[in-house]
């Protein structure tokens, strides 16, 4: 486990220096890509209700995609850190300028009182994941938080799990515990990968 643990956090180093070399004209050249290849798969066209996040730093531009997903009249859910429990609360938002502000590490976040909180997680049909680094097998390797592990595990059945990503985030393999959730597709720039 500590051994694990220990790789992780190296991977995590690595990934997120590589990532961070990027420039943001190439970023956003980058996350175009992501996003046409996304929002032609078959699974996203099919989905009303698409769970996104927000992204910060040198991230994959979910901020881009989110508007993306109301722009094609999908439902989007956002997440919030719910401080009280350690874990991510989901609230419907339909407006990115007047719904979310600053919240947990300087992410933009639903605000309770603009928005009205998901009570039924199963209506997620979609759902984009962030993350440093993936592995084709459909490995994820997150922040270390496990905020999106344990989110998951109060979702039954699953979602289609799309992790998208530069290609310089995937790997040949990432080391996994047992609580770690694995995607269903890596969308990077190149391709569209399904997950084995």
């Amino acid at each position: 486990m500590r051994e694990t643990l220990i790789q992780k956090q190296t991977l995590r180093t690595t990934l997120l220096a590589t990532r961070e070399a990027l420039s943001p004209a190439e970023r956003a050249n980058l996350n175009s890509q992501i996003i046409q290849r996304m929002a032609a798969m078959p699974e996203y066209q099919r989905a009303n209700t698409v769970l996104a996040y927000m992204n910060f730093g040198s991230e994959f531009g979910g901020a881009d995609w989110a508007a993306r997903v109301l722009s094609d009249g999908k439902r989007l859910v956002l997440p919030k850190v719910n401080r009280a429990s350690n874990e991510l609360d989901l609230y419907w938002v339909s407006d990115l300028s007047g719904q979310l502000e600053q919240g947990a590490w300087g992410i933009a976040e639903p605000v309770p009182a603009r928005c009205e909180r998901l009570n039924s997680l199963n209506a997620v049909e979609f759902a984009t994941l962030p993350g440093l680094g993936f592995a084709k097998n459909g490995a994820r390797l997150g922040y270390g938080g496990g905020f999106y592990d344990k989110l998951l595990a109060r979702i039954t059945p699953h979602p289609v799990l799309v992790a998208p990503a530069y290609a310089l985030q995937v790997v040949q393999e990432i080391p996994q515990q047992t609580t770690d959730v694995q995607v269903d597709w890596i969308v990077t720039e190149h391709e569209v990968i399904q997950c084995s």
